[in-house]
């Protein structure tokens, strides 16, 4: 049977981690998607929240100007929105990962 501790985290080159930010108690982290994604195609992104349940997608988004970020759950219309896409963006544009 295998190790499942013995596991190692997966590198941020292969998950597209670009880096965290918090608020309070929450810890928010950004990642551009990998899989799938073509290279002359826009970037897509999600953001993770982990509030001490464990971290779960909040958020899909792509680098297109019109495009319009996907909430997921009681985070739709949450008052935090703006300033946490705010930060996603900060760091799509200097990752914590170089």
């Amino acid at each position: 049977m295998k190790d499942e501790s013995a596991k190692s985290d997966p590198h941020p080159d292969q998950d597209g981690w670009l880096g965290d930010f918090r608020r309070g108690p929450a810890v928010f982290s950004v990642h551009r998607e990998l899989s799938g994604a073509h290279p002359l195609g826009p970037s897509d992104y999600r953001i993770e929240c982990n509030d001490g349940a464990g971290p779960r997608l909040i958020c899909r988004f792509t680098d297109e100007p019109e495009a319009v970020p996907e909430w997921l759950g009681a985070w739709r219309g949450d008052q935090w929105c703006p300033w946490i896409l705010a930060q996603a963006h900060r760091l799509i544009a200097a990752p914590e990962n170089t």
